[in-house]
């Protein structure tokens, strides 16, 4: 085989779709691991049970070619054994980037304003007497109409409740006197030694 062209970076490989046997069994292990020792003595091993995937690592990329292409596709223990190319993803900075500074003082608004920012002034409330003389000359009992009702919208109709005070004043009239709790007496208390 012409190895000169080939220009590998990664120097391992991923197994496959291989048998349960070689994660809990040691001899099946270590046919496994013969596999792959002709092609290289330094041969390292990652077994990932839960992935059911297993990584080798060669000493050199030469090596991890060869041994891709003689094993890829055979039959190990009644299954056909697949081979890849482990690959690595560079994402850059291992670090997360600050967010925008404009997402940054939603998130923690700085200590001191930013330049230019003034607060804002209250705005005098709006009274309007027209409304509050209308409710007052309400009396208990009485319907108010805010709003007329049309044929697509119905009225608003203000009903004015009788007073708090008049309400206490009949409960507690209904309201019977509790009974007193009478205080249970302390016993005699005779000592049973003195000194």
């Amino acid at each position: 085989m012409h190895f000169r062209n080939f220009d590998y970076i990664f120097g391992s490989l991923i197994a496959c779709a291989v048998d349960n046997n070689v994660f809990s069994q040691l001899e099946t292990r270590a046919r496994f691991e013969a596999l792959f020792r002709t092609y290289d003595k330094d041969v390292t091993f990652q077994y990932f049970k839960s992935f059911k995937r297993i990584r080798i690592n060669f000493s050199n990329p030469l090596s991890a070619a060869d041994a891709k292409i003689r094993l890829h596709k055979t039959e190990f223990l009644g299954k056909e054994l697949k081979l890849y190319f482990a690959q690595t993803l560079h994402i850059g900075n291992p670090h997360l980037a600050p967010p925008d500074p404009e997402k940054q003082f939603l998130i923690s608004p700085p200590a001191s304003p930013p330049v230019g920012w003034k607060q804002a002034e209250d705005a005098t409330p709006v009274i309007n007497y027209d409304l509050l003389y209308a409710i007052s000359k309400l009396g208990p009992g009485e319907k108010y109409e805010l709003h007329a009702a049309t044929d697509s919208t119905p009225s608003v109709v203000v009903h004015v409740c009788d007073s708090e005070e008049e309400e206490v004043e009949e409960e507690d009239a209904m309201k019977k006197p509790k009974p007193k709790i009478i205080q249970t007496r302390r016993p005699d208390y005779t000592p049973s030694n003195q000194s």
